[in-house]
């Protein structure tokens, strides 16, 4: 079936239904508690429904169309839509884990549900109406017994209206955008087990918009903030001047000299301060207002009025300037306007503001100030930050669930599907092959975008790839042959003149095959001791020697040891050798073996020290290789009768690659051959280079 022809049979109209009429039972439960006085709210059943029957993406959009649509009445309502929004993500998980199949599974959610609305509605509450308050944990025993109740109504409400509809409407509820042909069982069950190295795209996109989205909830809430505390601070400084501004206006600058004399038996003394009273009582914010004439020796109190906390001065005392005014004391002195002061010691957090009080003859007399309180400033921002916080997460739980749900079903199960398909691919026949490109074939992916493009090359990659295969691997088959059949006549070419060598060239390739193996299995050079590496050696051993074709018989076969001029034509082997493999490299260029076949040729006579031939290679310059080639070479000649010498014995051969380990041999490669001792002995005893070990005598 085609995605085309499975959209249409997926019909949306039903899970649109399944959101209207959970919408209407959120808002018929809220209005039957507000009508009738009930202390619940109702209000999610509808949310808590729509996740059990159709997911999280319906349980979340009826959530969220609930608190939008009362919040229009009712704008806090929009805060608490983080509530619904979680009734809504609770009741999808249990419907997924098939809780609501079981009236005793349905129960035990309740208190799951109330604590998931408790935790979130107790904080909001607290921080919306501190001022309904008395303490946090008040709060919360308050909103559990009534959230308990709550859920408890609604969950059985839910239970009852999902055991009652048929199970074929359910499925109609479960709306999907396939973009691909629906999988098998086995294929799907596999799918769904699968699991990534690390994170899969589903988290690290998940964690991508989290990022996102707090990166830019957070500087939007710290703009935000910002802002609203500047205004806030500038109102409160504008309550503050206007206040300064009656205060200086309601006294008679002309009688302070008789106000700071007399005090309150001055004429309209105690008219003035009453007026003082009623404008300080006139808002809560208001804490001091006083009146003081600035003079060198301090501030002459002229008005200092009382509170509930302290008592104010006396008219005519003298107040010594503060120390964190005394930057200020000239202005003062001067009689020049004053900017607003904010200042947090003993009498709290306060902004003060001072205002000049002109006489009829325009000179500054005294100043009177205001005392605004600023602790109220702490509860507006908390509610502020609150209310942010409510509809970022609100809204974030959208966000996410719609790109989660998105993601998967045009991304993640396609993708999976492919990798199903390729890790599934199977060439151990013709009748497989055919079977896996028709299983990749059936997936007919239509996303419409880069995944498709995807799904077409690789199906097409994939049947090219299957049409060739055979003809592949047949001509892989005759190169191969004529591979091996090339060494192997190389090899009896040159050991045919060489009447001393004998087997040389297959024993050298055992030892060489013994020193890979347990290198390999120490963990020895792991990113270079690959099968294919060791399969390319082995092929590659018996052409070490393939220079001496060039040397005269002579020189190969002279039943003496060689003197110097001799001995350095018989060195030249090494890059005759070297020469003869490039030509052959030239016909075949992309030949694995052949590129070790050259190495083997031209280096394994370099020395670990650097004092081999031909070119003074050390260390690991010299290819692996020529550094294993090395050790299996000479212990060869050791223990092999050459015409200008006796075999040595089988141990005497073994100390002497103990000893130059280091020197001659790469270290390690010393350190396989000697660990390998029974499987070399074994090599040496089949080709006669030694005496068979006597059996053990059974006591």
């Amino acid at each position: 079936m085609s995605q085309t022809e499975t959209a249409r049979k997926q019909n949306p109209a039903y899970v649109i239904t399944l959101c209207a009429v959970c919408f209407g039972l959120n808002m018929l439960g809220a209005f039957i508690c507000s009508k009738f006085g009930i202390n619940m709210y109702l209000d999610t059943v509808g949310t808590v429904l729509a996740a059990v029957c159709g997911g999280y993406i319906p349980g979340i959009l009826v959530a969220f169309c609930t608190t939008f649509i009362k919040g229009i009445s009712d704008h806090e309502a929009l805060y608490y839509s983080l509530v619904g929004m979680l009734m809504g993500v609770c009741g999808a998980f249990f419907s997924k884990h098939k809780f609501f199949n079981s009236f005793f599974k349905t129960v035990a959610t309740i208190p799951i549900f109330t604590l998931v609305a408790v935790i979130p509605d107790s904080i909001l509450t607290w921080f919306l109406y501190p001022e309904s308050q008395t303490t946090f944990a008040n709060q919360v025993i308050s909103d559990c017994r009534i959230e308990l109740a709550d859920k408890s109504v609604t969950v059985l409400i839910v239970f009852l209206i999902f055991i009652l509809l048929p199970k074929t409407l359910l499925k109609k509820f479960r709306y999907q955008v396939l973009y691909q042909a629906p999988m098998p069982p086995e294929m799907a069950k596999a799918v769904k087990k699968s699991r990534p190295r690390s994170l899969s795209i589903n988290i690290k996109i998940a964690l991508i918009l989290t990022l996102a989205s707090f990166l830019i909830a957070g500087s939007s809430t710290v703009i935000s903030f910002v802002l609203y505390r500047d205004a806030t601070i500038h109102d409160h400084e504008s309550l503050a001047s206007g206040v300064a501004e009656v205060v200086a206006g309601t006294i008679d600058a002309d009688k302070v000299d008789e106000y700071i004399a007399k005090g309150s038996a001055a004429e309209g003394y105690d008219e003035t301060e009453e007026r003082l009273y009623m404008l300080r009582e006139s808002h809560v914010d208001i804490l001091y207002i006083y009146v003081y004439k600035i003079e060198k020796d301090g501030c002459h109190v002229v008005f200092d009025l009382d509170t509930d906390d302290t008592k104010g001065n006396e008219a005519g005392d003298i107040i010594e300037f503060d120390d964190s005014f005394s930057h200020l004391i000239p202005d003062l002195l001067a009689g020049k306007p004053i900017d607003p002061i904010i200042t947090d010691d003993s009498y709290g957090w306060l902004m003060t503001v001072y205002k000049p009080v002109y006489d009829s003859s325009g000179k500054c007399v005294c100043y009177a100030a205001v005392d605004i309180s600023m602790n109220d400033i702490v509860a507006y921002q908390n509610r502020f930050i609150a209310k942010l916080i409510a509809l970022f997460v609100g809204f974030f739980i959208i966000i996410i669930a719609i790109s989660l749900w998105f993601v998967r079903s045009n991304l993640l199960t396609p993708v999976n599907t492919i990798a199903y398909s390729a890790g599934a691919f199977a060439f151990n026949s013709d009748g497989a092959l055919e079977k896996s490109v028709e299983r990749l074939r059936k997936l007919d992916i239509r996303t419409g975008d880069e995944i498709e493009n995807l799904y077409l090359a690789f199906l097409k990659t994939t049947e090219d790839s299957v049409r060739y295969i055979s003809d592949i691997e047949e001509k892989t088959a005759t190169i191969s042959k004529m591979q091996n059949g090339l060494i192997m006549v190389l090899a009896d070419l040159v050991e045919s003149r060489d009447k001393c060598t004998g087997d040389h060239v297959k024993k050298t390739a055992a030892y060489a095959r013994i020193i890979m193996n347990e290198m390999k299995k120490r963990g020895m050079y792991p990113d270079q001791l690959t099968d294919e590496f060791i399969n390319d050696v082995m092929n590659a051993a018996p052409l070490h020697d393939i220079g001496k074709i060039h040397v005269s018989d002579m020189i190969l076969n002279k039943p003496a040891k060689l003197n110097d001029e001799e001995f350095k034509k018989m060195q030249t082997h090494t890059t005759l050798g070297s020469k003869i493999i490039d030509r052959a490299i030239d016909m075949v260029p992309d030949s694995a073996y052949l590129r070790e076949a050259k190495n083997l040729s031209e280096y394994h006579h370099e020395k670990w020290n650097g004092k081999g031939y031909p070119h003074g290679l050390s260390g690991e310059d010299i290819p692996l290789s020529a550094r294993i080639m090395a050790v299996a070479d000479v212990f060869d000649a050791l223990v092999s009768r050459r015409s200008y010498k006796p075999p040595f014995k089988f141990e005497d051969a073994m100390n002497i690659i103990r000893k130059d380990a280091g020197s001659h041999f790469d270290p390690l490669v010393a350190e396989a051959f000697l660990g390998a001792e029974d499987e070399v002995r074994k090599v040496a005893e089949e080709f006669g280079c030694i005496e068979p070990s006597a059996p053990e005598k059974s006591e």
